[in-house]
């Protein structure tokens, strides 16, 4: 054999030889390279789910937040009107006269006296307007006695030292017991829906 022939079964040899190397390097590249898209594929993926789940959350916070601000609106709304409406019968309370105060007067009156004995000095506060109305009232209790004003819508207060007691009759806290009792069925009558 030539030197020649072995140089050249030599070259080709690292020809086919390199020839091997850069296949498997290209194929290697390939790999790498499909491995990376697949990655990439991958990562995308996740982030538009990741983006998804957060701009659904998103929604979902946002829907949650003004649900909340119309019911809170809502129940402020009704709040108003409840005090609207408490505000005209606290007004019509106040303005009541002639027959029909005189008889929620001496209503109001029999009721407190319920609490006290026979013989106490008993002494009975009203609202201003309505001195000369008590007063002609107590002409028909013995030791009941006009003491002075008492800021209500209408009513009295009554009180003896002898029996220690204190009784408020006001339109004011009778209206505040009625209210309180009944809170509920005004409301479901106001709102029915």
């Amino acid at each position: 054999m030539s030197l020649d022939t072995v140089v050249e079964d030599i070259r080709e040899e690292a020809h086919a030889r390199a020839e091997d190397i850069r296949a498997e390097g290209e194929a290697r590249a390939d790999e790498i390279e499909s491995a990376a898209e697949e990655d990439a594929e991958e990562i995308l993926a996740d982030a538009e789910q990741s983006v998804e789940r957060e701009i659904e959350q998103l929604r979902e916070q946002r829907l949650s937040s003004a649900k909340l601000e119309a019911k809170q609106k809502r129940l402020e709304a009704r709040r108003d009107v409840l005090g609207d409406v408490r505000e005209q019968v606290e007004d019509e309370l106040a303005s009541l006269e002639g027959e029909t105060r005189e008889e929620l007067t001496r209503a109001v009156l029999d009721g407190a006296s319920d609490e006290f004995e026979e013989g106490d000095d008993v002494s009975v506060y009203g609202r201003a307007e309505d001195q000369e109305l008590i007063e002609s009232i107590l002409e028909d209790y013995d030791g009941y006695e006009y003491a002075g004003e008492y800021d209500c819508l209408g009513g009295v207060v009554v009180e003896s030292d002898q029996s220690r007691v204190r009784v408020n009759n006001t339109f004011d806290s009778l209206l505040e017991d009625v209210w309180e009792d009944n809170l509920r069925e005004i409301s479901t009558q106001l709102f029915e829906q």
